[in-house]
């Protein structure tokens, strides 16, 4: 077998300058060490490592959450896509992607005008500036009525999931210093949903189900 004969490219989006930064990934390199892609700007970086169960685990920051998402794929899957791509849980907003390098570049290029969107809707005028705007953003007391707006939504249209079977979780929701946290007081299966974005919360509204690990 030859081991290097897989080859991806794999990229992510900078929360801090916006940048898209990208990186070709092959089964072999993969196999011997953590990979892991910084941006230029020095701010944030995305790791890449490939275990002993042949599952690819990858930890990438994310333009809403204050604390990078960890996800785990099959190497099938991460070296098998023309174009896959990994969301931010709470947002839905694509914040990853593996595949073929230039569709990873347009689609980068679209999401970017998305990411922009939100963005202006919030006051903000660019990725450089949403740091910047950091102790504005933490002391808006919007964000826990927008969060917790979404919250009791899905919990009405029996949207939220747990390890319990569909319809019989009994959910609570605890207020934390940076965070809501949705626990299912029968299974004990949890969510924190981040409250020191606002542009997290107002991403929030989109989702359209909750799960509980």
């Amino acid at each position: 077998m030859v081991l290097d004969s897989k080859q991806t490219t794999v990229a992510y989006r900078c929360p801090y300058c916006g940048a898209g930064i990208l990186s070709a990934v092959g089964l072999f390199s993969l196999s011997a060490d953590i990979i892991k892609l910084k941006c230029d700007c020095g701010h944030s970086e995305m790791s890449v490592a490939y275990s002993k169960d042949g599952k690819v685990r990858l930890t990438v920051p994310c333009i809403f959450c204050p604390r990078p998402h960890n996800f785990t794929i099959s190497s099938t899957l991460f070296f098998g896509r023309d174009l896959f791509a990994l969301a931010c849980p709470y947002s839905d907003i694509n914040i990853s992607f593996t595949g073929d390098a230039e569709r990873i570049r347009a689609e980068l290029a679209r999401s970017e005008l998305e990411l922009l969107d939100i963005l202006r809707a919030n006051g903000i005028s660019s990725f450089a500036s949403l740091h910047g705007e950091e102790e504005k953003i933490l002391s808006d007391p919007q964000i826990f009525d927008i969060i917790m707006f979404v919250i009791h939504d899905l919990e009405a249209e029996n949207k939220i999931f747990c390890r319990c079977k569909p319809g019989d979780g009994e959910y609570s929701a605890e207020v934390l210093d940076d965070a809501i946290r949705i626990s299912c007081k029968k299974c004990g299966a949890v969510r924190d949903v981040p409250t020191d974005s606002l542009l997290g919360a107002h991403a929030f509204l989109n989702c359209d189900s909750l799960h509980l690990e």
